[in-house]
This record gives structure tokens, C-alpha cells and sequence, in this order.
């Protein structure tokens, strides 16, 4: 059995979760942040959930998808000794463990953006940045983010050893962060090489729209983000839209047909869910993402109605992505009839492992 047949996921964002400072940090300051995340691995078993899916972990200037090293442990969250404590923890669980690689661009510190800025080879040959007009090209506009060029064979080579790199220290998966705007040949080759020995990894791409099984398919992933069916609960929750709701389950269902959907109704990047539509809604919510196909992920949090708006302007994702309280006994009490709740989905989906939610 793999992790595709029975995976529900607890998603969290480490650097937040624990309290770590986003800016203004020091940089090589090893703080041992990622023991604050133990107590919260019962929490995730007593959901029902089966693996913890990371946000960003690996060392960066702020918000973890602004990497400067790939194969480093961030030292606001700990070293290597905290890593492997943590995947101990996990493991001992029965918990997998998703890390969110960042692939499709690095931090405008990270070495090879800095080698690129002077003029100076990679490893003998040109920059591994992409270029633009002699410069390093920015990803959609962030001036703070560098995109990697995914048509030099030495990026896919080291893309390859980072994925190795953490798979053999623990890692059960990837999550492929703006897997939309890497070229699907790229992954397929990457991907084959890492599963000749992993043949057990799962690899889900971020993939905002499109024909979903199509892109999967390409790309030979494992599954994708199912973003279309996310906005439409949404709409139908706070906009009473119905016609989008229909479309696209029957959308859905024709995609499940065909590769695995990654199923969601709140994440790092978007609005809280009971902000959007109050606890009712979060409810109603939370019974339609875990009696569907696919493979659902609930965000910390979500389960117990935290509150957060994505707004606009610098800072715009910090209050999606909050510090969590020593351990979740310390949670306030409203919360605890929503976790129930998703306790209870839960159990029924287990319960059933025929039914089209458990495809």
C-alpha cells in the first residue's frame, strides 16, 4: 500500500508554527525551533491524519521559499541533530513526512544568484540562474526571488541530489512547489531518476488550473492541487454559487478517474477558511473536502476554526501562517466541536476505504 491509498495530510508552515522570526534574523544562529513541532505530531494522529505535510525547512532570508541553501536544516529551526530527532518522532508515529521543495527559483542571496550578478560560471560552465538581458530573471515580478534555468541539465542534477539528499535522511515525499511553471520534461526526468531508488516517493506539483490529469501525466507526478475545486467550495459557501460547485465536482471526477487530486480548503497562501465563511461554513467546508475523491490536506489550524486574512501589501501572508501555543492542550475551547468534527469525517472515511472519498 502507498502513500497515494489512504494519505490525509496535516499541513503546517514550520517557521511560522514555532515561532520563528521571518525577518531580521540572524542568519547563522541555530535556534532549536523544531522540537516545538513534537507535541503537535499526537495532535495529527489523533485527527486521524497520516502524514504532516512541511512548508518550507531547508535555510533562507525569510519566509522559506526564498532558499539559500537546499540542503541545510534553517537554522532558526534547528540543525541536523533536530531533523533527525523530529523524523524519529514522526516515524515512530507512523506519520510519513511531505517536505515542500522550493525548485522553481532560489533566494536572491543564494550563491548561484550571486554568481550570476558577477558574471561568474557555475561548476565551469554558464549560470545556472535564468537570464534575462544579462540578469538574473525574477519570478513574477519578486525582486527578492531568482529563477532557476530549468533547461541547463546541471539544474535537474541538482535538483536530483537535494531530493536524495533529504529522502535518504527521512523524507517519505516532495511537495513541488510552482510545479506549474517548471517544464513538465524537466520533472519527468528528475522524477525518474529519484524513484529508481525511491520507488515509493510521492511527488504532488503545486498546479493552480489546466487539465490537471494532463499536467500529472506529463510531469509523471503523483498528484496535483486540486485549486479548481477549492475555489469553487469557496464560492458556494460564501457566494451561494452552486453552478461553479457542480462544474467542477463533475470536473473533479473525471480528473480522479485518471491521477490522484491533492484536495484542500485553506493553505499557506490563501484566506482562512472560517474568515471567509464562519464557523458554519468551515464546517459545511470540511464535510464536502473529506467525503470527496482525493487526497485531502487540512491546514493547521483549519480543524480548530483559526482565523487569518491573506490582505494586501508587505507581510500579507504572516497571519495565515501563525505561531502555535506550546501544545494543543493550551488551544482555546472554542475550537474543540470543529476538531471533533474533522474527527469524525475522518473515521468515516477510514471506515469505508471503498467508497469514492478513499480513491
Amino acid at each position: 500500500m502507498s502513500l497515494l491509498d489512504h494519505a490525509i495530510w496535516w499541513h503546517v508552515y514550520p517557521l511560522g508554527a514555532t515561532g520563528a522570526p521571518l525577518r531580521d534574523h540572524a542568519p547563522d544562529q541555530v535556534k532549536h525551533r523544531l522540537s516545538r513541532l513534537e507535541p503537535w505530531l499526537d495532535h495529527a494522529v489523533e485527527l486521524g491524519c497520516s502524514g504532516v505535510l512541511l512548508g518550507p525547512v531547508f535555510a533562507s532570508t525569510s519566509h522559506g521559499y526564498d532558499t539559500l541553501d537546499h540542503f541545510r536544516l534553517d537554522p532558526r529551526l534547528g540543525d541536523d541533530a533536530d531533523w533527525d530527532d523530529f523524523v524519529e518522532q514522526a516515524h515512530g508515529r507512523g506519520l510519513a513526512i511531505m517536505l515542500d521543495g522550493v525548485f522553481n527559483h532560489v533566494g536572491a542571496g543564494h550563491e548561484l544568484v550571486e554568481k550570476a550578478r558577477s558574471g561568474e560560471a557555475d561548476d565551469g560552465g554558464g549560470s545556472m540562474i535564468r537570464l534575462v538581458d544579462g540578469r538574473p530573471a525574477d519570478w513574477e515580478g519578486h525582486g527578492d526571488l531568482a529563477e532557476l534555468d530549468h533547461a541547463d541539465p546541471r539544474v535537474a542534477d541538482l535538483v536530483e541530489s537535494i531530493m536524495l539528499h533529504w529522502l535518504r535522511r527521512g523524507a517519505d515525499g516532495w511537495r513541488l512547489d510552482v510545479a506549474y511553471a517548471v517544464p513538465s520534461e524537466f520533472w519527468a526526468r528528475v522524477l525518474g531518476r529519484v524513484r529508481a531508488e525511491f520507488p515509493d516517493a510521492m511527488f504532488l506539483g503545486e498546479v493552480i488550473h489546466g487539465d490537471y490529469a494532463e499536467i500529472a501525466a506529463a510531469g509523471t507526478l503523483d498528484s496535483v492541487t486540486q485549486y479548481e475545486l477549492w475555489k469553487a467550495i469557496w464560492s458556494s459557501l460564501a457566494d451561494r454559487n452552486m453552478w461553479e460547485l457542480a462544474a467542477a465536482l463533475e470536473r473533479h471526477d473525471a480528473f480522479s478517474t485518471q491521477t490522484m487530486m491533492q484536495t484542500f480548503v485553506g493553505n499557506h497562501d490563501v484566506t482562512r477558511i472560517a474568515t471567509r465563511v464562519g464557523d458554519e461554513g468551515a464546517a459545511l467546508a470540511a464535510v464536502v473536502l473529506l467525503t470527496l475523491p482525493g487526497m485531502p490536506s487540512i491546514y493547521y489550524g483549519d480543524e480548530q476554526g483559526f482565523r487569518g486574512d491573506k490582505g494586501e501589501g508587505f507581510a500579507t501572508d504572516d497571519a495565515l501562517r501563525p505561531a502555535l501555543p506550546d501544545s494543543p492542550a493550551d488551544l482555546a475551547p472554542e475550537g474543540w466541536w470543529l476538531h471533533r468534527l474533522y474527527q469524525a469525517l475522518i473515521s468515516v472515511r477510514r471506515r469505508n476505504p471503498g467508497s469514492p472519498a478513499a480513491r
